[in-house]
């Protein structure tokens, strides 16, 4: 009788959740490195043996097992992570952070290989004499590889790479607690409403969501109509809130408590240790010494070393051409809404502040438009807004998409599973890809945000078999609420078809090599492009009216309704800009000029970047940056400039739409295919310039997104 392969070394197929329990990962994961370690030891003992004979090497002999061994690591660790996001517990963190050290060892020992590297070097030098006809997508492949293996330190050694090495292992550990303390801080804050003044201006469908929150609580009795409600930091509960509130000292505390996570202030003893502070010094001193170690003057050298921008002037270029656009519409849009409180009698008006915004500029927009948000929310109910998205996908890029639930196994009663088919030609109903999407915000075990990440990948078994892409969609949407769907904000649609974009090109490649396939080897600051350019065709008429219709009597959406949104789509767009850059301006600024010694803070260097880059200062509670866990506790590090200059590429590629015409069927089915067997095919075969290019017929210009953003450039 054979003994059956524990579930986290079964390294293929869609993962058993359920069997991927904090004990499991104890159990197992020091199995997988023990495995891994004896393999690598394997793969490098035949290089040696061929480098030493002075014989050929083939791709097979060194590409296709270290994409395996990559490959069997991430799957594995992968899926740990990935629970640990959306299923977060004290006891599976706790795992996770025992096996850490040992994952992030294992990275450095492979990615330090010497034999492994000079057999890189030597295949590159094969290729390039033409004694190993290599294609275009294995001489990517290839330079990334040695590439990163530079920046993983296989040219250091002795006490220089135990050191790189020593401070790899830190930062993973710094990044993994600056995320928990978010999560915990955000999970941490609550406040129990009770009377009607506290309430005010709430809409009924965040009351009632505020009433189930205070029931899960303990409250059993809580009503929509009559409380409590238990408000909360997480953006289902916290957006609406200073969206709608009319207590203005109320939207005070909530707007402080909201931008002060994770920094230490609180009266709790809690809220005092989960202090970000400490660790944003210590991850900068440590990315500033690696980058040094790797022989890089910064960090923000290391960065853009693997990025489509070539230099950081080339970063800085494009953000102050934004930024120099963005401020004078910012300052006349925050004009305009103090001219609004004026209007209506408020205080505030001559002392607005942050936490008037968001108040403010719903009445503003309901004013100029006539168009309530809120009163949009039961035109969107979740099934109706993802049949509009299936229907978009099948009319640009020729798939079908079904629903598949119980066809795998899942990690929450939440989640959802969908297969992806080819829908005409020969290969209709030809299987593409499947996707795992998981919708609504838990608070407490679900990090909060949205994004795509990898459950498998496209290529082939050994045996030739293919393995086709599966991808995880995950949301923080506003949650059903008894017999109520999910009715969802505009914002919460564009952010669903934002996702969806980055699991296309994820799941409609045609590339099967995995290390250039879908999203792998795709430039970071490329990345973006089919997310952001999913999110025009919100905006897209037959898009958007063929998909809202309300959820009670089945109404479409007002033609009027629909020519509102419209025309507000670029309402507060100045502000929406200048906040991207300043972000992207700080997160540049911190890994290419702060250091320990330079005389002033991390947060004194944001604080002067936003004398230029903000039209309201920073309040003295601000402290942004404990919790912008996209540079330091996720992928963005001296790349969340990658925002914009993605977006300049995907509003360029939906002009390209727009000049066939957005109603000229024959001519937008035609130029989605393109995009589908240029952007949403190529992946990482190719530079993603000559992608851009492939699809476009030219350069990218920043003329779209200028326009689209209602901005004009002076």
């Amino acid at each position: 009788m054979v003994a059956s392969v524990p579930e986290l070394l079964r390294g293929e197929g869609l993962p058993r959740y359920d069997a991927i329990t904090p004990e499991a990962v104890g159990a197992h994961i020091p199995t997988l490195m023990a495995e891994l370690e004896a393999e690598l030891a394997a793969l490098e003992q035949g290089l040696e043996h061929s480098l030493a004979a002075g014989t050929p090497l083939a791709w097979g002999q060194l590409m296709d097992p270290l994409q395996r061994l990559g490959e069997r690591l991430r799957w594995s660790w992968g899926v740990v992570s990935h629970l640990n996001g959306v299923c977060n517990s004290p006891e599976l963190r706790e795992a996770h952070a025992a096996q850490q050290a040992a994952v992030v060892a294992f990275g450095n020992r492979a990615g330090q290989s010497q034999v492994i590297f000079r057999a890189l070097e030597q295949l590159a030098q094969q290729a390039a004499a033409g004694t190993t006809p290599l294609d275009a997508t294995q001489r990517r492949i290839l330079e990334a590889e040695r590439r990163d293996m530079q920046l993983r330190g296989v040219g250091l050694s002795g006490a220089e790479q135990e050191a790189f090495n020593a401070a790899s292992q830190e930062l993973a550990q710094l990044s993994t607690r600056f995320g928990n303390q978010v999560l915990d801080a955000t999970n941490g804050w609550t406040l129990r409403l009770t009377s009607a003044e506290q309430v005010e201006g709430l809409p009924p469908s965040l009351l009632d969501q505020l009433a189930q929150a205070a029931r899960a609580a303990g409250d059993a009795e809580a009503s929509g109509t009559a409380g409590p409600w238990l408000l909360g930091l997480d953006m289902p509960r916290y957006a609406p809130f200073m969206k709608y509130s009319r207590c203005r000292p109320l939207r005070e505390q909530v707007y402080k408590a909201h931008v002060s996570r994770a920094s230490g202030q609180g009266d709790s003893d809690e809220a005092t240790a989960r202090n970000n502070w400490p660790l944003i010094e210590r991850i900068l001193t440590l990315r500033g010494e690696q980058a040094r170690r790797l022989g890089y003057a910064n960090w923000a050298e290391v960065s853009l070393a693997a990025k489509m921008a070539d230099s950081e002037a080339a970063v800085e270029a494009l953000l102050e051409e934004l930024r120099a656009a963005a401020h004078p519409v910012a300052q006349r849009e925050l004009t305009a809404l103090a001219d609004c409180a004026r209007r209506h009698g408020a205080p505030e008006a001559s002392d607005l502040q942050p936490w008037d915004i968001s108040f403010w500029a719903e009445v503003l927009r309901q004013e100029s438009f006539e168009l309530d948000s809120e009163a949009l929310r039961p035109y969107f109910p979740l099934p109706q807004v993802l049949e509009g998205l299936f229907a978009l996908c099948n009319r640009l890029f020729g798939i079908r998409i079904e629903a598949a639930d119980g066809e795998a196994p899942v990690w929450h009663p939440d989640v959802r599973f969908f297969r992806i088919l080819e829908a005409s030609g020969e290969a209709a109903g030809e299987p593409l890809a499947a996707f795992f999407l998981d919708p609504y915000s838990r608070p407490g075990s679900k990090r909060g945000g949205a994004w795509m990440d990898e459950c498998l990948v496209r290529s082939r078994r050994p045996d030739g078999t293919p393995v086709l892409p599966v991808a995880y969609l995950i949301c923080n949407q506003s949650p059903p609420v008894g017999d109520t769907p999910s009715l969802m904000t505009f914002e919460e649609v564009e952010t669903l078809f934002h996702e969806f974009g980055h699991g296309l090109q994820h799941m409609l490649t045609t590339v099967e090599r995995p290390q250039a396939a879908g999203i792998n080897g795709v430039e970071w600051d490329a990345v973006e492009l089919p997310s952001q350019f999913m999110e025009n065709w919100c905006y897209d008429r037959a898009t958007l009216l063929g998909m809202a219709r309300h959820w009670q009597t089945g109404e479409p959406l007002p033609e009027a309704e629909f020519t509102k949104l419209h025309a507000a789509r670029t309402f507060m767009g100045g502000a929406a800009t200048l906040r991207q850059v300043h972000f992207a301006l700080v997160d540049l600024k911190l890994h290419s000029q702060w250091h320990p010694g330079c005389g002033q803070t991390p947060e004194q260097l944001r604080r002067a970047i936003a004398a230029t880059t903000t039209v309201l200062a920073p309040i003295d509670e601000d402290a942004f940056l404990c919790s912008f866990g996209h540079i330091f506790a996720g992928g963005y590090a001296a790349g969340y400039y990658s925002y914009k200059w993605a977006e300049v590429l995907s509003a360029d590629a939906f002009g390209a739409f727009e000049e066939v015409g957005l109603d000229n069927e024959a001519q937008i089915r035609e130029t989605g295919r393109r995009f589908r067997d240029t952007v949403l095919s190529l992946g990482g075969s190719l530079d993603p310039q000559r992608v851009f290019e492939a699809f476009r017929g030219r350069q990218p210009s920043s003329e779209a997104l200028i326009r689209h953003s209602g901005l004009v450039a002076v």
